[in-house]
């Protein structure tokens, strides 16, 4: 829906909230802005509008009021009783709940139907500051370039491709799926569905999805075999535990003290402005943040895919607003 279009059915629904009597076509097209001068387009858009409003649920009454200046002409508006929600009442934990879920939300694609719908809830009373829920912390992140088309796809019913590194693959290869939901499992995403080029049941993990997800086939097209339950799906196939592997940092003299606590073969190099150590780490996506959020006090030499990750990792952060172009350059030397 367009902006203007936005504006005008909140303007018509606002005005027809704000009368007690009916308000005529001609009446509503001089009040609400947004309206064309010609007759006829008038009466199409007015008519698409009204049709807008119900399928949004709107109760738009229609009726005539001889005292409202209208006559016997057809007027609309909407009641007040019958728009307004009734009372809300929420325990402290099912409030702090919404909250909380809202900020798991907060940097997909349904981040601001999230922040609208807290403010609807602030707006009737409710308190839904998640910081008051003390201990309680959001451990889903849904920061997974892949997450919004795969969410979409899943609602939509429509399959979709992707290029997919799988563990121990050194190139992307392109799947194609019938994807049947998305969930998350220690604070990991996935997919789960099935896979056309295998012609089985599986469950791909979203960050080794590279580049977009693209459409592959209509909307509608994807049916969820009945009795299907992604989540134990998804549960059920563990990852292999993968081998311990070792990384070369340099670490700036009298900083980095986190990693340093755990670092072997630690030595200066150079003017002693730095050190060299090894590390150990199973894990590059869960290292490779750990490892960014010392920022131009560590670099990472080698292995290439984690040295890559920690860069992507600082390039993310400065794309969200971080300070500065020093982390990045730090992680490029």
């Amino acid at each position: 829906m367009s902006r203007r279009k936005t504006e005008r059915l909140l303007n018509l629904v606002v005005c027809l909230l704000a009368t007690r009597r009916y308000l005529t076509a001609e009446q509503i097209r001089r009040a609400v802005p947004g309206y064309p001068d010609s007759d006829e387009a008038f009466k199409r858009m007015f008519e698409r509008d009204k049709e807008e409003l119900r399928e949004l649920g709107v109760p738009l009454e229609v009726g005539s009021d001889q005292g409202g200046g209208g006559g016997e002409e057809i007027g609309y508006r909407i009641p007040p009783q019958d728009y307004e929600l009734p009372d809300l009442h929420l325990t402290p934990d099912e409030a702090a709940v919404l909250g909380l879920a809202a900020r798991v939300w907060q940097r997909a694609s349904m981040a601001d139907a999230a922040s609208g719908a807290l403010l609807k809830l602030r707006a009737a009373g409710v308190e839904t500051d998640a910081s008051s829920a003390v201990g309680i912390e959001p451990r889903v992140d849904t920061g997974d370039p892949s997450f919004p088309a795969l969410w979409e796809a899943v609602r939509d019913g429509r399959p979709v491709s992707f290029d997919y590194q799988g563990v121990g693959r050194t190139s992307a290869a392109r799947r194609h799926l019938e994807p049947w939901g998305v969930v998350s499992r220690r604070g990991r995403w996935y997919v789960v569905g099935h896979d056309r080029d295998r012609g089985q049941t599986r469950v791909f993990r979203l960050s080794r999805i590279t580049g977009e997800v693209a459409a592959d086939g209509p909307p509608g097209s994807v049916t969820v075999p009945e009795g299907v339950d992604v989540r134990r799906i998804a549960f059920d196939r563990s990852e292999p535990v993968a081998e311990p592997r070792p990384a070369t940092v340099r670490l700036r003299a009298n900083a980095a003290h986190g990693p340093r606590r755990w670092a072997r073969d630690v030595r200066p190099v150079g003017d002693g402005a730095w050190d060299e150590a090894v590390l150990t780490f199973r894990d590059v996506e869960r290292f490779a943040p750990y490892l960014a959020r010392f920022a131009d006090d560590l670099v990472v030499l080698d292995p290439p895919d984690l040295r890559e990750a920690v860069i992507q990792q600082l390039k993310s952060v400065l794309a969200a607003g971080g300070d500065g172009d020093e982390p990045a350059a730090a992680a490029d030397r």
